[in-house]
């Protein structure tokens, strides 16, 4: 293991990587190494692998030959630099910085300043003639080193600054004095005292040595484990260490830090979009404890970096086909590249983009379509302001990430997640956020801060969760203990009401009304791009002609559900349906049924009206009848209320309730999901299936007669053996040919059934002899091969995900081993009867993306979702194709 290379050096005259090399240098080193070898000027360092953070991480320790590399490493930089690391007349110092193979933003830990002690700082003081630059990079050390390395709250080290500016009265860190940095040099050497129990450490290799260990250690924090889950990172990729040579820009007013996007990260607007800091470090930008300027104004105070910087980062985008998030600093007047990433964006600012570089002829329709996870399009859909509405603007700030939300207050990351466990939607009110707050910003509807910028912590993570966020907004003053915030006159309550919207930085008083915006614009380009690749159908679920609208809209291609149980929830029906179930013989529930017959044609005409064209599936009744009762304890609650009462009326509503009563008890089940239910009610009630079978052919006729083809597509639910298909089906099959023969129409039609239980997947051969079509009905056949209860789980599932047991809810992403593997079984057992066996699947899981592409690989012809999936099916079954062709 000695004899691998385990550290890899950049710099403009000696380069080892480059910008393939991702997994093993990270993002950041990777994309160091390939603007060395672009000929930008870069501070030169080396990185350490993510393959030894791995290594470290299992063993304890570092593999052979690392520590060796980095003393190697250490030595050209100091040959290239003409610096000495830790040298008393002209010191090295170096940031050391983590590096995932995706970013992170602030998830990981850095150290700038390294190598500073004592004796250095005033070496570094000589070399520059600028004592105030040194010590205030000491102090800075001294506050990154404590925090990231020895584990001391960050409040801590910023109390003392706090009370130091109030001391001299002074509102700004750069305007502390020299005599002011030096004593807090000494507090913050005092306060790692008290917290470690030792002296900060004063040797340079030592310092290094520690850094490097809590970075690496930092891939298991708990905010870049939140991170990791939230946004699916493999928990074994591990961090590359970034050592760079620093470049400061903290020396004074020609000196300054900066980030910057090559275009609009909000909108995607081709302008360059970014802020700065005159006299700053990279962190005071991000992490919003003093606002910046707009990019535009370096033009001004430094316009030949600034004319560099425009080259620079035009070069890049051109290079890397992609926005990009860059960091930069100068040092009296020369500019420095720090990093290069694609820069994290908001769904609306990836998909134009996407589609404005295909225009552009940067990349082609293909790499437009993988550009944009599917997920995104969820967020492209999200709430907007109903621009009809009335509302109160109390404050503005920012628009640091587009949308709105309402919810109640709230002022802690922590506060949120309780909130959101119990179904509360909450804004998170903030000074600044922090990487610790990720949790309760993921739980939040919206983020609002009082400082922070276009490009601090929570506009860049806001942005890339698809959250609004206002940042920036000064005009607001927290009061944390008295759990309330000021807007000038206006005092706003935690738990109370507030709006937000992140497309205008508006700060709203109370709960304003919100809407859903359409598939339109470059969305509908991208959604049509998709439909030219993907191979695979898209239907909805629908239940009304309402919903089918809608998504005929989002582009489905027919209905793969239609839960007909849901038409008979309706005010005027329930009663109808009660009629029937509480009927004590055939003919009074032929009767009921009678009285719904006509309500069901009407229900499916106006489907198939919608869904001229195109198939629609219609599930025939599933749920067990108690369903459609009241339950047991409202009745007996109700039947002794009357029992106080001695009218005529009241004995014969009271013998009404007690029959009612009885045939409750009857049909209560201890297990009702694996009871009386599905098929079984169409076996042993054939007169339910009969009625809603001849609703659905009698409509259909009656729009054939108006020359609007349709082919239904009627589904048989829960079969678990072939012969319960075969005896309903028979039933099925006689009521339409009847139908069809009264009314002299001649139409196609199909008779299938839905796969949800596991002995129908592994006997589909048998039974495909008898369907023509096959549904997967996902959610209870996960229900079923895990064991696990649809409305019980929710009490312990969130502890198997967050402990690991299982990667996700299966409910929510399908499990590709287990339920997934059934699917599969069941696909190539139907087939082997019918070849041309039409196959999907129409529980949620037909709009989640990771299942969306497993159905493709394993041969459905299409998938259903709820109709505001739709467009998120379209791409995912795109980008199956897409996937397919890179392998």
């Amino acid at each position: 293991m000695a004899d691998r290379k385990f550290v890899y050096f950049f710099g403009n005259e000696d380069t080892d990587g480059k910008n393939s090399m991702k997994d093993l240098l990270g993002g950041k080193g990777a994309n160091l190494a390939e603007m060395a070898n672009l000929g930008i000027p870069v501070p030169p360092g080396f990185t350490i692998t993510t393959e030894v953070c791995v290594l470290y991480l299992e063993k304890g320790a570092y593999p052979d030959g690392v520590l060796d590399q980095i003393n190697d490493a250490i030595e050209n930089l100091e040959r290239v630099n003409g610096k000495k690391f830790g040298d008393i007349e002209n010191p090295l110092l170096l940031s050391v910085r983590s590096g995932a193979r995706v970013s992170m933003p602030g998830m990981m830990d850095t150290v700038l300043n390294l190598g500073l002690n004592d004796d250095t700082v005033e070496g570094l003081a000589r070399k520059t003639g600028n004592e105030r630059f040194a010590y205030d990079s000491y102090r800075r050390f001294l506050t990154m080193f404590g925090d990231v390395v020895l584990g001391i709250k960050h409040e801590e080290f910023e109390s003392a600054i706090e009370a130091k500016k109030k001391q001299l009265c002074v509102n700004l860190d750069t305007q502390l004095n020299i005599d002011a940095l030096k004593e807090l040099v000494e507090e913050f050497k005092g306060i790692i005292r008290k917290n470690t129990g030792k002296d900060f450490p004063q040797v340079p290799r030592e310092q290094l040595q520690m850094a490097i260990d809590a970075v690496f250690n930092s891939w298991n924090n708990q905010r870049a484990i939140t991170y990791r889950k939230l946004n699916n990172i493999p928990r074994d990729w591990g961090t590359a260490v970034n050592v760079q040579s620093m470049v400061y820009g903290n020396m004074g007013e020609t000196s300054g830090t900066g980030v910057a996007f090559t275009r609009d990260p909000a909108t995607g607007k081709k302008v360059f979009f970014g802020e700065y800091l005159i006299n700053a470090q990279g962190e005071d930008v991000v992490a919003g404890t003093r606002t910046p300027q707009s990019i535009e104004t370096l033009k001004q105070t430094m316009p030949d970096a600034y004319a560099q910087l425009v080259e620079i980062y035009q070069k890049l985008e051109n290079h890397f086909k992609d926005m990009q998030d860059i960091e930069f600093t100068i040092e009296e007047g020369k500019l420095y590249m720090l990093q290069t990433r694609n820069g994290k964006r908001t769904a609306a600012a990836a998909l134009n983009i996407a589609v404005d570089m295909v225009n552009e002829g940067l990349i082609d329709k293909e790499t437009a379509l993988m550009r944009l996870r599917p997920e995104q399009i969820d967020q492209l859909l999200h709430p907007m302001i109903d621009p009809e509405s009335e509302y109160k603007i109390v404050a503005t700030g920012l628009p640091a990430s587009p949308g709105a939300a309402v919810g109640k207050v709230v002022f802690t990351a922590e506060h949120a997640e309780e909130m959101a466990a119990l179904n509360k939607k909450v804004i998170l009110v903030r000074t600044e956020t922090s990487p610790e707050d990720i949790g309760g910003m993921n739980a939040a509807q919206g983020i609002l801060t009082v400082r922070g910028g276009m490009t601090s912590h929570a506009a860049v993570v806001a942005r890339g969760m698809g959250k609004p966020c206002v940042a920036g907004c000064d005009a607001l003053s927290i009061d944390i203990h008295e759990k309330v915030f000021t807007i000038g006159d206006f005092i706003i309550r935690e738990g109370e009401y507030i709006s937000i919207d992140g497309a205008k930085g508006c700060v709203i008083m109370g709960e304003v009304d919100l809407i859903t915006p359409g598939v339109t614009g470059e969305l509908e380009t991208l959604l049509t791009w998709a439909d030219e690749v993907r191979k695979m159908k898209v239907r909805s679920n629908a239940d009304t002609p309402h919903d089918a609208l809608v998504a005929r809209e989002f582009g489905a291609e027919g209905i793969g559900l239609c839960r007909t149980e849901h038409m008979f929830f309706g005010d005027d029906r329930i009663p109808v349906v009660r009629e029937m179930i509480l009927a004590e013989d055939e003919d009074l529930r032929k009767k009921a049924l009678n009285k719904l017959l006509p309500m069901q044609r009407g229900d499916f005409i106006g489907l198939f009206r919608v869904m001229e064209g195109y198939p629609v599936t219609i599930r025939l009744l599933d749920p067990p009848l108690h369903e459609f009762l009241p339950k047991h304890e409202e009745l007996a609650a109700k039947l002794r209320d009357l029992e106080a009462t001695v009218s005529q009326t009241g004995i014969g509503e009271r013998g009404n309730l007690k029959r009612l009563m009885e045939r409750v008890e009857s049909l209560t089940e201890i297990n009702p999901m694996l009871g009386h239910r599905g098929c079984r009610l169409g076996i042993t009630y054939p007169d339910i299936y009969e009625m809603q079978v001849r609703a659905i052919v009698e409509a259909a006729c009656e729009l054939k007669l108006e020359g609007i083809d349709i082919v239904p597509e009627i589904m048989i639910p829960l079969i678990c053996h072939v012969n319960e298909l075969k005896s309903v089906k028979q039933h099925v099959v006689n009521i339409v040919e009847a139908v069809l023969k009264e009314k002299d129409v001649r139409m196609d039609y199909l008779v299938g059934t839905m796969i949800e239980l596991p002995r129908a997947a592994l006997t589909a051969d048998q039974i495909a002899h008898e369907a023509e079509f096959f549904s997967f009905g996902t959610n209870d056949l996960t229900q079923t091969t895990f064991g696990f209860s649809r409305d019980d789980a929710g009490k312990f599932l969130p502890f198997y995900v967050s402990d690991s047991i299982l990667e996700n809810d299966p409910f929510a992403v399908l499990d590709q081993e287990g339920v997934g593997e059934l699917v599969r079984i069941g696909i190539e057992k139907g087939r082997s009867t019918k070849p041309d066996l039409k196959i999907g699947i129409c529980g949620e899981h037909g709009g989640e993306p990771s299942s969306v592409k497993f159905g493709y690989r394993i041969g459905l012809d299409y998938v259903s979702c709820s109709p505001f999936r739709v467009p998120i099916a379209r791409l995912a079954a795109a980008q199956a194709v897409l996937e397919e062709k890179e392998e």
